[in-house]
């Protein structure tokens, strides 16, 4: 918050900061010298009138992604590609190209195993489309990270004919057959290959248990997703 307010406000003063966000003036006195360590461009006019600034220019080009937030935007990418809409491709390699050039050799390798593991399939048929919705964010997180951290997922599954169950299963891959995403996985029920519609499932929780990551040859039948049986 602070960085964003003195990149927007032209003229602040230590004192008027601290008043502001309820602090003292040796906080923010601190958390400037905090800020100037890690590289931010903080400018300081010295007597009466005086007051700290940040560079407006400074942010521009830096970009210090997680590496969630990393995959998550390459996943994007990646789908917006495969949407083959000439309005969204004109930039999109040139990002791509950039983004995983700020990368370290080890975060690229990371990324580049994880990418490997989404899978982007055609557009579903009219028929999954009627019936897609949104699954809500916390099922979207839980399977987010148990599919990066190759964990066990323990599942409150609905089927199309509406019997629920109770699974756990492993997240090998991630399918999108837009806009329905599909989790390919090993489903500790039955032992056997199965993927599950992401949409119709009414909870989940990432257990502990690691597993081993199997190749696409695996799970090669459930790739071929039969909309209308799942």
């Amino acid at each position: 918050m602070l960085a964003v307010q003195l990149k927007q406000d032209a003229h602040c003063t230590v004192s008027d900061l601290a008043r502001q966000h309820g602090v003292s003036a040796r906080t923010i006195a601190r958390d400037l010298v905090l800020m100037r360590d890690q590289g931010m461009q903080i400018d300081a006019d010295r007597g009466r009138g005086g007051g700290v600034r940040l560079d407006r220019n400074w942010g521009v080009g830096r970009l210090n992604l997680t590496y969630p937030e990393a995959v998550d935007l390459l996943i994007s990418i990646a789908v917006a590609e495969q949407m083959k809409s000439p309005m969204l491709l004109a930039n999109l390699a040139s990002v791509r190209r950039q983004l995983v050039a700020s990368f370290s050799p080890e975060k690229r390798t990371k990324v580049n195993r994880l990418k490997s593991r989404i899978l982007i399939g055609i557009t579903a048929s009219t028929y999954v489309q009627a019936s897609a919705k949104v699954p809500p964010p916390r099922i979207v997180q839980a399977v987010h990270q148990a599919f990066i951290d190759q964990k066990v997922l323990a599942l409150r599954y609905q089927r199309e004919d509406g019997v629920i169950s109770e699974r756990q299963i492993e997240p090998h891959y991630l399918l999108l057959k837009y806009p329905v995403w599909y989790v390919v996985a090993i489903d500790h029920l039955t032992g056997e290959p199965r993927t599950f519609r992401c949409d119709r499932m009414l909870g989940a929780a990432m257990g502990e248990a690691r597993f081993k990551l199997l190749s696409k040859e695996a799970f090669q039948p459930s790739l071929v997703v039969d909309d209308q049986s799942l």
